[in-house]
């Protein structure tokens, strides 16, 4: 957080067991030479990029961000390595639970006046980036995650640390 402003996202942490289940996986990939693994303690799913906002808005975006919300289990599966050089793991199904999360929080988040990404919510987890040529483990990934909350997180700049602000569930 530096002159008065947060780079932020609203995100699905994982506990640790889902955690170390996405590094092993991340770590059975065939990387190429360019390419940089995204560190264990940076894994989650991205439910909406706030990009920076003022430090001012926060308790108004921690009381909006408290929505409704249910327990849902997310089977993630399906690697994909994208056309810009991500490598990442989607849901073998997108739950009905995981698309209403994300639009009660885009409702919450233009209430406080924060405008929503234009592109369309692709729910993943981003193992690597410059990951072009990256070659996904031959054995399926199976990774079961109880989703029991969510949180907003703020990016530091220069060391590229995540801090938790606030979870929910």
């Amino acid at each position: 957080m530096t002159n008065g402003h947060a780079r932020l996202f609203v995100t699905l942490w994982p506990d640790e067991p889902v955690r170390a289940s996405l590094r092993a996986y991340r770590n059975d990939w065939q990387w190429p030479g360019s390419a940089a693994a995204v560190p264990g303690a940076k894994l989650h799913l991205t439910l909406h990029f706030l990009g920076n906002q003022p430090i001012a808005l926060l308790p108004a975006l921690e009381q909006a961000l408290a929505v409704p919300f249910t327990p849902f289990d997310l089977g993630l599966g399906t690697p994909e390595v994208w056309s810009h050089g991500a490598a990442v793991l989607a849901p073998l199904v997108t739950p009905q639970d995981l698309l209403d999360l994300h639009a009660a929080l885009g409702q919450a988040l233009q209430r406080v006046g924060i405008a929503l990404e234009a592109r369309p919510f692709r729910p993943h987890v981003t193992l690597g980036r410059h990951a072009g040529g990256a070659v996904p483990p031959a054995a399926p990934a199976q990774i079961a995650w109880p989703v029991t909350g969510y949180a907003l997180v703020a990016s530091q700049p220069g060391h590229g640390g995540y801090t938790v602000l606030r979870t929910y569930s």
